[in-house]
């Protein structure tokens, strides 16, 4: 029971991080109808701005663990939110008006330029992070195993808690959010009704990125490691938990980020460890079979 409750703990942690880049799928998939495939280097680069900010913080002699947390995450998605409205800027817009296909190539080709860019500048080596945020709780203390909860694994829980508020209460009460809800209805009687369908969709592709580079941020302090190639299996991963929750759907991508989180968790503590993406994208083939629209995607009503 006690390493059951433990691998619950870290499945949910892993899925807040899944869940947060799954978001900047679906908003964007909602809004245009396409997938971001760059949005994974979006995270990579996020990761990255923390590693880089603080060390920089460290020889700045910023040491007060909250003050250089703080800063670091406003420096990370002021940057990263950036590199989305660039992305949006060049991969996407010149093609709104052409095929998806046409899209979707530009999406993969800025992720392998992004990708590219970070191995040039960085180097194709690990970069590592000093413990920053260390102990926790010891939440049950068993005879043969100690549960644990980290306070690296709080403050992701928590801020995964409230950057889904806050991003619940934009999208209902706020114009960017009513507009982002046009769009995604009808962008062309949104543009008729006067609301600016390209600004919409750049601060969408903007507020997915930030909510990456929190993701990267916590992925840079939890594990401690990094590299230029994180991003494409985070993404591909975060993807897969869009889809399992239902693509275009906000509850469901963090829905589908918890699921794989606990699945790829739960499959590492009790079998193979090599054989947890295997599991991931399995239970993704299943909930495809019975229900393609995902768990709470809706089917789409095409009007004749």
């Amino acid at each position: 029971m006690a390493y059951f409750l433990q691998q619950l703990i870290n499945g949910v942690t892993l899925g807040s991080i899944y869940g947060l880049i799954a978001i900047g799928y679906t908003m964007v998939y909602g809004i245009i109808g396409m997938i971001n495939f760059a949005h994974g280097e979006i995270y990579m680069i996020g990761a990255f701005l923390a590693v880089l900010c603080f060390s920089m913080l460290g020889m700045a002699g910023v040491t007060w663990v909250p003050l250089a947390l703080v800063l670091v995450l406003l420096v990370a998605m002021v940057f990263t939110s950036a590199y989305g409205w660039a992305v949006e800027r060049v991969a996407y817009r010149p093609l709104r008006g052409s095929q998806r296909l046409a899209a979707l190539i530009s999406a993969i080709g800025m992720s392998l330029v992004l990708q590219n860019y970070v191995l040039l500048t960085q180097g194709a080596g690990l970069k590592t992070l000093q413990p920053i945020v260390s102990g926790g709780f010891v939440v049950y203390d068993a005879p043969d195993f100690v549960v644990t909860l980290s306070y690296i694994q709080i403050i992701i829980l928590v801020l995964t808690v409230v950057l889904m508020a806050a991003f619940a209460s934009v999208i209902a009460r706020t114009a960017l959010g009513r507009a982002q809800r046009a769009c995604e209805q009808d962008r062309g009687m949104a543009l008729l009704l006067g609301i600016d369908v390209d600004r919409t969709i750049s601060l969408t592709f903007v507020m997915g990125a930030g909510l990456a580079a929190v993701a990267g941020v916590m992925v840079a302090l939890y594990y401690g490691v990094i590299d230029f190639f994180m991003g494409f299996i985070a993404g591909l991963k975060a993807f897969t938990a869009a889809v399992l929750g239902g693509i275009g759907s906000l509850p469901g991508a963090m829905l589908g980020g918890m699921l794989l989180g606990m699945v790829e968790a739960f499959w590492s503590g009790y079998f193979s460890v090599e054989y947890k993406d295997v599991a991931a994208f399995g239970i993704l083939v299943l909930v495809l079979i019975f229900r393609p629209t995902g768990l709470l995607g809706q089917p789409e009503i095409e009007k004749v």
